[in-house]
């Protein structure tokens, strides 16, 4: 009963190909590699099994402590998990961000950039106009292509690594936010 309460708290958002919802425990069967393989090198990976799984679910918590979060990408037609979109504020981060993490399977079809744009969009109607900002590794060419892609642009460096950290700022007047 509590689980479904919770649950019912956290947006559901349909968009042309996919459906971001809250994460589930038995998503993290598929969503593991993202954080345990090679595929993690950007956020601070790989990472043992268990650290993955703790980071997991720490980016979960989010909704409780500031009411947004982490929602599971799927595709429309078949509901197969294919990553995470994520509005998150983590340690050190001056602003909310905004974040996608995807499994190798689903990269280059544009679920990343379809996923952001929805969740940047629900952003901007629940946090209102100072935007978010989104952090990448300088040498993550295709997460660039993305915040570009939606409309965000570079304005420095993450305070905690500037030089490996690009920061991008996304606000209602500049893209993927109406």
């Amino acid at each position: 009963m509590r689980r479904r309460a919770i649950l019912a708290a956290i947006p559901r958002i349909v968009t042309e190909r996919l459906i971001l919802r809250a994460p589930r425990a038995e998503d993290w069967a598929v969503l593991e590699p993202i954080w345990t393989t090679d595929r993690a090198r950007h956020i601070g990976g790989p990472m043992e099994a268990e650290d993955g799984w703790l980071d997991f679910n720490q980016m979960i918590a989010s909704w409780l402590l500031r009411g947004f979060g982490p929602l599971t990408v799927t595709l429309k037609d078949t509901a197969e998990v294919i990553g995470i979109v994520s509005l998150d504020h983590e340690w050190g981060d001056p602003a909310p961000e905004l974040g996608w993490l995807l499994i190798e399977a689903a990269e280059g079809h544009g679920y990343a950039t379809e996923a952001s744009r929805a969740l940047a969009d629900w952003a901007a109607a629940e946090l209102g106009p100072d935007g978010v900002e989104i952090y990448l590794d300088r040498s993550h060419d295709k997460s660039v292509r993305v915040a570009h892609a939606i409309g965000a642009v570079e304005s420095g460096g993450h305070p905690l690594d500037p030089d490996r950290v690009a920061v991008y700022r996304l606000t209602p007047d500049m893209g993927a936010m109406t």
